[in-house]
């Protein structure tokens, strides 16, 4: 399993850094998700978000350290001239939507949409349904989010922010599966000069190949801290 690691970054050596963006319609709560993953904290009287903010994280994964760097954007219209800048560099994103208002999972095309177009395209994305803890207000079934996901080649978890389900889940979900490919690289990279010593990929554009290809199911990852 990967371990989580602390909420601070510590002066420890960063083997890897890997940007991930949030993205989806203003108010699923991706600012909340953020919060929760970045900082473990949960605002009940979240102000949106205005332009664009970051948080980090510092986890281990295979024992290498992994200095997540989470971009959080308004989803309003006005400020998604962002994107270029928004998007550059980024190796994962998560597309998050309201399971109690069904337009925000129905703005998910566009938004994949906008993403593909800007991002580098073997990008890594997870579908996120937020706001599981409001069942009783469920206007998006999960089998629909499902089946939208396998049709598009992405992974798929439905969260709650409130309740910090699954927060935890979906970001490792993404950052174990960036790893994996990146060390992936690293390994062929390896063989075909000869030599142990792996590339660092600090600064360095990182390509992944898309969700069509094969990545490798699992890796041997260090025991929970």
């Amino acid at each position: 399993m990967a371990s989580s690691g602390g909420y601070g970054d510590a002066n420890q050596r960063i083997d890897y850094v890997f940007k991930v963006v949030l993205i989806g319609d203003s108010a699923v709560g991706k600012s909340q998700i953020l919060a929760r993953f970045s900082r473990n904290e949960f605002s009940l009287d979240s102000k949106s978000t205005i332009g664009v903010e970051f948080q980090t994280r510092t986890l281990v994964i295979d024992h290498k350290t992994v200095k997540a760097q989470i971009w959080d954007t308004a989803g309003q219209e006005r400020y998604r001239a962002v994107t270029s800048a928004y998007y550059r560099g980024a190796v994962g994103a998560m597309l998050v939507y309201d399971i109690t208002k069904r337009q925000t999972f129905d703005h998910i095309p566009r938004w994949l949409e906008e993403l593909r177009n800007h991002a580098d395209k073997n990008i890594v994305i997870i579908l996120v349904g937020n706001k599981s803890d409001l069942e009783n207000q469920r206007d998006v079934p999960t089998e629909d989010a499902k089946e939208f996901a396998e049709k598009e080649g992405l992974f798929f978890l439905e969260t709650s922010a409130l309740q910090a389900t699954n927060v935890e889940s979906s970001f490792m979900t993404v950052l174990t599966e960036i790893y994996n490919i990146v060390n992936k690289k690293n390994l062929a990279a390896d063989e075909s000069q000869g030599n142990g010593n792996s590339a660092s990929l600090l600064g360095q554009k990182i390509v992944i190949p898309g969700p069509g290809q094969e990545v490798p199911a699992k890796s041997s990852m260090c025991c929970q801290s």
